[in-house]
């Protein structure tokens, strides 16, 4: 007796039922993740400021050994960020004069410090409350980078430390 050769047929995969599979997987697992409470936090290390002191044109940084005041030629403008209980913006000083945490008064009195033509202020250090959230310390950074220099320019030389 002969064996019977069975003709073989190609097999089709369904790939529609295996797509629908494979999203509404992804999409549980996406929906059902939790990240841990350690992944969320994160610690940021600012980079110390370095003042920059102002040389007179055509001499090199650190000519003048007989310069016994180094810091009268140091033109920088201090900024200090407060943070209320919560975390969010409480108070913002200028230099010695405190205004409340509204931007646009912050905005305002730098347009006037730094945008003058008699202005010495060519850079800016942020003292940030630690407790100080993220988002509120990036408006205050967004608020110092808008602002113009007398020579047209934007201020660039921004610094943070952490305060009180």
């Amino acid at each position: 007796m002969r064996k019977k050769k069975h003709r073989q047929e190609d097999i089709e995969l369904n790939v529609t039922a295996m797509l629908d599979m494979a999203l509404q997987l992804l999409t549980f697992f996406i929906l059902t993740f939790r990240s841990a409470p350690v992944e969320g936090q994160m610690l940021l290390r600012m980079p110390l400021p370095q003042p920059v002191a102002g040389v007179r044109s055509g001499e090199t940084a650190g000519h003048d050994v007989q310069h016994r005041n180094p810091l009268a030629e140091l033109n920088t403008l201090v900024i200090s960020a407060v943070a209320s209980d919560t975390g969010n913006l409480r108070q913002l000083a200028v230099g010695e004069s405190t205004m409340s945490n509204s931007l646009s008064a912050l905005d305002n009195k730098l347009g006037n410090l730094l945008g003058d033509d008699g202005s010495a202020f060519d850079q800016v250090i942020i003292q940030v409350d630690s407790r100080l959230r993220y988002e509120s310390l990036m408006q205050v950074i967004d608020v110092c980078t808008r602002q113009k220099l007398p020579s047209g320019e934007r201020l660039t030389k921004l610094s943070l430390v952490e305060g009180a």
